[in-house]
């Protein structure tokens, strides 16, 4: 998958700084970047930058083009909310201060149509914070991690059976999440949102059964459609729209690696 942007300054390095820059999709895009030759820095708690206190924050965006904000609250409950509003606001007082040019966050396709799940809604406070900042932005909306597929099936499983709804949702990995992302963070700022997710759609106890099957796991799945996180969204709500970016990447193709 490779979407075409137009570039800020064409032949040029971009320093990026990459908030979150060591975890799933933050160490990819650091490595997408710097293969590319941009400089790209991981910043993250463990390397002295808290979005949450701005502790190392000025440092880190010093001299900065770019900044990708990959940052996500260590627990998915009603602290979210509070979490995002303080961390984008650090975020953007410290960019607007240092003369960044373009701040890239990655959000969820659906954040906006699931009014059951905080963490989702917490998800639409960030993008609207960041839409009303000071600085130039884009908004890159995903679907869900293959890699998160296996913490799914744990939420609501026993030795002997895996409980999950039928959800419909469209998944991706994190490796083509990463690729839209780092090709977003070096184009000009969208200002706007860019939907991006996998080649197919699955009910999520279909998922769950391919899956297991796929590790040679004994269990069954139950189709309980009051059952985990995903049991608060209906329809069609964490399915892409038409206007999406879809990745190439197929679940099977994924777990066979």
């Amino acid at each position: 998958m490779r979407m075409v942007v137009t570039e800020n300054r064409k032949g040029e390095v971009m320093k990026i700084a990459v908030i979150g820059g060591t975890g799933l999709i933050g160490s990819r895009v650091v490595k997408i970047l710097n293969a590319r030759g941009h400089e790209a820095v991981p910043h993250s708690r463990s390397t002295g930058v808290d979005l949450l206190s701005g502790r190392g924050l000025p440092d880190a965006l010093t001299g900065v083009d770019v900044v990708v904000n990959l940052t996500k609250p260590q627990t998915f409950d009603d602290a979210s909310p509070a979490f995002f509003r303080t961390t984008m606001g650090n975020l953007l007082t410290e960019a607007a201060a240092a003369g960044v040019g373009h701040v890239v966050i990655l959000s969820i396709v659906g954040a906006d149509l699931v009014p059951g799940l905080v963490y989702y809604q917490a998800k639409v406070l960030q993008e609207d914070i960041l839409k009303a900042g000071p600085v130039p932005y884009s908004i890159v909306r995903s679907t869900q991690f293959f890699e998160f597929i296996d913490t799914v099936l744990s939420w609501t499983s026993d030795e002997h059976t895996v409980r999950l709804p039928a959800t419909l949702m469209q998944p991706m990995a994190a490796d083509d999440v990463a690729q839209t992302v780092a090709d977003v963070s070096v184009g000009a700022p969208l200002r706007g949102t860019l939907n991006i997710a996998g080649p197919e759609v699955f009910a999520l106890d279909e998922l769950g059964r391919i899956t297991l099957a796929a590790r040679g796991d004994q269990r069954t799945v139950a189709t309980d459609d009051s059952a985990g996180l995903y049991a608060a969204a209906s329809g069609r709500a964490l399915v892409a729209k038409e206007d999406a970016v879809i990745a190439k990447t197929t679940y099977r193709e994924w777990l066979a690696r």
